[in-house]
């Protein structure tokens, strides 16, 4: 069985064997080479998983400010394991996001519990996946026209907000995107949304009324689940199901 596991490596690896060598023999020497090859590509995923990370940099001054310029922020998918100033969230007051990040990439500010101002330029075309996670002191964000897409659990927790504008830009508000902003009071739905995914307001208990756009074709499981102060929703014909 070890010797077909060592074959098996060998081909896959670029590595050969002969049936005339001595096993015994050539074994120790063959074992090297996979090892050399297996830990260059480690070194080489490494290598690349640096140099996407390169595309931002970013400062913290000592007022809080946390400053982002560069490319294409990555998605930070490990929580706090890739994020590079986890460690320096309850620090962060402000993000400003320079024009050319293109956009937020998943768990970027993930509990950055004392953030109360983001700045985004129309560079950005997305807010990735649980990007604002439990902001809880953010009280309002303007997001630009050039966003296309709000992923899933976006502004999950962030129970200060307050108000949100939604451009005509985005066309879909992705699952529990608001999840528990109790603060909500207001939420201006843009025209381009066609879908309103599961969970998308759930507990926004301070949300008192919503007005849904012609666009809008479904609205998910449990939209609105816990908005005990809605007291005025209108829903188009445009919508063909309710779930």
């Amino acid at each position: 069985m070890g010797f077909s596991v060592i074959l098996v490596s060998c081909a896959v690896l670029g590595g050969t064997f002969r049936k005339d060598e001595d096993f015994g023999r050539s074994a120790p020497f063959y074992f090297y080479l996979i090892m050399k090859k297996f830990f260059t590509l480690i070194l080489l995923r490494m290598i690349a998983f640096n140099t996407i990370h390169a595309e931002v940099t970013w400062t913290l001054s000592n007022d809080g400010t946390l400053t982002i310029s560069g490319a294409d922020m990555p998605n930070y998918s490990s929580y706090h394991g890739t994020i590079p100033w986890y460690s320096q969230r309850e620090n962060i007051k402000k993000v400003v996001i320079e024009n050319g990040v293109t956009r937020i990439g998943d768990f970027a500010f993930y509990e950055c519990t004392n953030l109360n101002s983001i700045t985004i330029p129309n560079s950005v075309t997305s807010i990735g996946n649980r990007a604002f996670y439990d902001c809880q002191n953010l009280t309002s964000i303007k997001i630009p026209n050039s966003v296309t897409s709000i992923d899933n659990f976006s502004f999950y927790g962030c129970k200060g907000l307050t108000t949100v504008t939604i451009p005509n830009s985005v066309t879909s508000i992705g699952s529990s995107s608001f999840y528990e902003c109790s603060s909500l009071t207001s939420i201006t739905i843009s025209e381009s949304v066609t879908r309103i995914d599961d969970a998308s307001f759930v507990g926004c208990s301070n949300l008192t009324s919503i007005i849904i756009p012609n666009t809008v074709t479904s609205i998910g499981v449990m939209a609105f689940s816990g908005c005990s102060g809605l007291t005025s929703i209108t829903i188009p014909n445009s919508v063909e199901s309710i779930a």
